[in-house]
């Protein structure tokens, strides 16, 4: 059995539909969406709609502002748009179509943090299936899947402005971890909580990273937990007992899909 396993999309739409060459099946573990570029201003929904300035502006907030900075500038940014709602879910859409159309493989697909899991069911069909909160067998093996980011615990979900990020309370998320049955292997976008793996050497800071991830992971000592979020992790994998934990890449950045096979 061949499976490929991406992360962090992010818009590459033709990088994705060579994904699934030559395997069983596609895992993808979300951030389809390419909401803001880190690199390229001019690209994503924010410099397209609100322009580069903005872009670079969120960047650099980002990477050093406070949480509470960020939200207030990038609220104010959209306010400046009529029916800014309409607008962002239009852009979405229109990379759901090219994204999700690129999907040929047979695919089990769960949301990032910059995604809209609400628009998600529209693109579901055979072939295509929605797995977020489910465990799966794939090929004689029980894949368990959690989409999403928890918030650090005892913050709320506040919004933003018309985009609000899939990021869940701290308890509403470890919920959905603990609700998975055993597990061969663990499919999330978010990393367990190991230091190595949340930290970002290029912003200099941890990413969001989920204890009860690690909890399964020392519960069910599957072969693989496999997932993204953090686009430079100081340490790309990290064993944990018997547990290969892999973030499987930026897939942006690389096209080149993480191959499991058994």
């Amino acid at each position: 059995m061949r499976v490929h396993v991406v992360s962090d999309v992010h818009g590459a739409a033709e990088a994705l539909a060579r994904a699934g060459d030559g395997a069983d099946a596609l895992i993808v573990l979300g951030d389809l969406v390419h909401y803001v570029d880190y690199r390229d201003p001019e690209s994503g929904i924010l410099g397209r709609v609100l322009g580069p300035e903005v872009s670079a502006e969120f960047a650099r907030l980002r990477r050093t502002g406070g949480r509470d900075e960020l939200i207030r500038f990038i609220r104010d940014a959209w306010a400046r748009i009529p029916d800014a709602p309409a607008v962002v879910e239009e852009a979405v859409l229109e990379q759901y179509d090219r994204l999700f159309g690129a999907l040929t493989a047979p695919t089990y697909a769960i949301p990032g943090n910059v995604d809209m899991p609400r628009l998600w069911p529209r693109y579901a069909r055979p072939g295509l299936t929605l797995a977020d909160g489910q465990v799966l067998e794939i090929g004689g093996l029980r894949f368990g899947f959690v989409g999403g980011v928890p918030l650090p615990p005892g913050v709320e979900r506040r919004a933003s402005g018309p985009w609000t990020p899939h990021l869940l309370p701290a308890d509403e998320y470890a919920a959905a971890v603990k609700a998975l049955d055993r597990v061969d292997v663990l499919c999330s976008h978010t990393p367990p909580a190991v230091p190595e793996l949340a930290y970002d050497v290029v912003t200099r800071r941890a990413e969001a990273s989920s204890p009860e991830l690690l909890d399964v992971i020392q519960r069910d000592r599957p072969r693989a937990a496999l997932f993204g979020h953090v686009h430079q992790p100081l340490a790309p994998r990290v064993r944990v007992g018997r547990t290969e934990c892999v973030n499987v890449g930026h897939f942006r950045a690389t096209g080149t899909p993480y191959v499991l096979r058994w």
